[in-house]
């Protein structure tokens, strides 16, 4: 890896990259949680989550993690690509370098070192599929946003924070006929769970399909690696034993113990059209409430196939924030992802 990242382009003197390893765990914390404070104002990281990802099944920390280090040993930067998917046409990149670190030349070689390192997706994607690099930034945050636009990255999508303040008790459900609510703790048939997810997003834009073994290995992991898991905030909505919507939260987000977070909201397209996906949502939104967050908030697309920004301001939440996706073509060729609703 080191020797790829030379060859690309010079780190400036006193300066030097490798792979990182598992002891560099609270570095690479610490650098990223400096980041999101002069970003956002608050820490949005933990150990947990960056644990999570670099032990997961198909993950290969050597060859996709870059670690940046001063003359002194100090963690000043660090990067990971992402292509563990069955099929990786959209593999991404991603990372951050100390805000005293910036306009120094050290983006330019992350982007460099992860678009090389992604070339070897190639081989794994069938020739006549377009392959693109993706990467994602804080739209504010102008230092990212110039970097990808000089390494001839497009804009194609943003994507919101949304938020609601329970300053008072919210509105109550009201279910679809033959509707019924369970619980993962209650329900707890993983597959079935991200079978159902799966589907409730096959219009998401960029949706591309899984084998189901392979996403059901990696939620496993993910539930194994997250100590503030809770089955009593899965929720489901059950037409008899089919799931036919989920709303899979987390008691808190990372920056904001405060505030409830819905981590996956998806209603299956035999089931839309009914109010169910306000009805879940808004069962989530009360038991947060009931459990004494303050906020409850979600990201989604903003551009929405489904319409979910309409169903999530008809709850009452409104946008906080927003992040931008770029791309750039590794390959041509015919897309396999969710562009439209079919």
């Amino acid at each position: 890896m080191l020797a790829t990242l030379k060859q690309t382009t010079k780190l400036p003197v006193g300066f030097y990259a490798r792979p990182a390893q598992l002891e560099d765990l609270h570095d690479v914390v610490n650098l990223a949680q400096t980041c999101s404070v002069a970003q956002i104002g608050a820490p949005e990281f933990d150990e947990a989550e960056l644990r999570s990802f670099w032990t997961a099944p198909k993950f290969d920390m050597a060859g996709s993690t870059l670690v940046i280090e001063n003359a002194a040993g100090t963690v000043i930067a660090y990067a990971d690509i992402d292509d563990t998917s069955a099929v990786p046409v959209q593999p991404m990149i991603w990372g951050r370098v100390h805000p005293d670190y910036e306009g120094m030349g050290i983006g330019s070689a992350i982007i460099q070192w992860g678009e090389n390192s992604l070339r070897r997706v190639l081989s794994r994607v069938p020739q006549d599929l377009r392959v693109a690099a993706r990467c994602f930034t804080l739209s504010s945050h102008q230092p990212t946003s110039r970097l990808f636009t000089d390494f001839n990255y497009q804009m194609i999508r943003h994507f919101w924070r949304m938020e609601i303040e329970l300053e008072q008790e919210p509105a109550q459900p009201v279910w679809p006929d033959n509707i019924t609510l369970t619980t993962f703790a209650k329900f707890p048939d993983l597959r079935a769970v991200v079978a159902a997810t799966d589907d409730g997003f096959k219009d998401h834009w960029g949706h591309v399909n899984q084998p189901l073994a392979d996403l059901v290995i990696k939620w496993q992991h993910w539930i194994s690696e997250d100590p503030n898991h809770d089955p009593t905030l899965w929720f489901l909505a059950m037409d008899g034993v089919e799931i036919t919507a989920v709303s899979l939260c987390r008691p808190f987000a990372t920056e904001d113990r405060e505030m409830g977070w819905v981590n996956q909201l998806a209603v299956r397209r035999p089931w839309r059209r009914r109010g169910l996906g306000l009805a879940v949502l808004q069962h989530s939104i009360c038991e947060f409430y009931r459990r004494g967050q303050k906020r409850v908030g979600l990201g989604v697309d903003a551009s929405s196939l489904t319409g979910a920004t309409r169903l999530y301001e008809k709850a009452g939440m409104r946008v906080s924030r927003q992040y931008d996706t770029y791309e750039k073509e590794l390959r041509s060729g015919r897309r396999i992802s969710t562009e439209t609703i079919a």
